[in-house]
């Protein structure tokens, strides 16, 4: 795994795939790409998805 993958799937913790994927508002299968690393969101739903974790881009992304 790596490390973005550990640190979105330590983000998400408890919550699954498709109850994420749902408040997010995009399909639990583009969820797991963009933890695999697989696709690359939007600046848009990169926003989204740190908002949801309450955390930055660059700690979800990049760090």
């Amino acid at each position: 795994m790596n490390k973005k993958r550990n640190k979105m799937i330590e983000f998400r913790s408890n919550q699954s795939r498709i109850v994420v994927a749902r408040r997010l508002k995009i399909t639990p299968q583009m969820l797991g790409a963009i933890e695999r690393g697989d696709r690359t969101p939007s600046l848009e739903l990169a926003k989204r998805i740190a908002d949801f974790y309450k955390t930055t881009i660059d700690v979800l992304f990049f760090d």
